[in-house]
């Protein structure tokens, strides 16, 4: 019996041998030993962020400044995410930092240069008598509750054999707001609204909220019982009267101190 036999025509050929390279590209394929695909066996865009398996790209894989701004999309970098000190002063752009971007009492007085609040950084009536310490005069208007003025006083004449008396008078740098209780003492004295002269010098007479303590702290030839009076006492300041008990020579002089209720 005879066996027919194909005949072979081209496209038998094609065929056979594309059935062999698709075969054995699948056998090579499979048998691909460890690591022998490398950066250079790849196409260009071959790798695509869709191929990437989840948290394959760790930080480790990314070579140094590869991650520039233009990558980061937006949020990337959260605060979280710096480390301590990484932002220093040199990588803050020109006027990153404004006002709207401070928190409220982070500038305290120690951040402050010398000479870094000018009169020309003080906003219009910023700086008010409330901010002023204690010791710091008044301005303007009234002398500050527990503000202290102080000064002194001299009156003298020659009386006649009938006895005279001197006048003067004393103004208060800055007026208060009410005339205050007077009391005189003579020298060496004090009571409990005037507490007598302070100071290393004794050259800071005392007195209380509201009192104006006259010191004498010197005087020749003055009537005993009333050396020296007060009168038309007010709130701008205070006369003094001082008066001779004989013919000759007398005066009288000190030192007083006023303070604001």
């Amino acid at each position: 019996m005879r066996i027919p036999h194909p005949k072979l025509n081209y496209a038998n050929v094609v065929a056979t041998i594309a059935l062999f390279v698709a075969l054995s590209g699948a056998a090579i394929a499979a048998g691909l030993p460890k690591h022998s695909v490398g950066p250079k066996q790849l196409k260009r865009g071959a790798v695509t962020a869709a191929a990437l398996r989840k948290g394959a790209v760790t930080a480790g894989k990314i070579a140094p400044k590869a991650v520039v701004a233009g990558k980061l999309g937006a949020n990337a970098v959260l605060p979280g995410n710096l480390g301590k000190g990484i932002i220093t002063t040199e990588k803050l752009g020109e006027g990153a930092v404004i006002a709207a971007k401070i928190k409220n009492g982070v500038v305290t007085t120690n951040k402050l240069t010398n000479e870094a609040v000018t009169a020309a950084k003080l906003g219009k009536e910023s700086v008010t008598l409330g901010k002023l310490a204690p010791e710091v005069a008044p301005l303007l208007g009234t002398l500050k509750s527990g503000q202290t003025l102080r000064g002194v006083f001299d009156l003298g004449a020659t009386a006649g054999a009938g006895g005279d008396t001197t006048r003067g008078a004393a103004s208060f740098q800055f007026p208060l707001l009410n005339a205050p209780t007077v009391t005189v003492l003579k020298a060496g004295e004090t009571s409990a609204n005037c507490g007598g002269l302070g100071g290393g010098n004794l050259q800071t007479p005392q007195a209380t909220g509201g009192n104006l303590c006259v010191y004498i702290t010197a005087s020749e030839s003055l009537d005993e019982a009333t050396p020296l009076a007060a009168e038309n006492n007010t709130r701008l300041g205070f006369g003094l009267v001082a008066k001779a008990k004989e013919a000759g020579a007398y005066f009288a002089y000190g030192q007083w101190a006023v303070t604001a209720p």
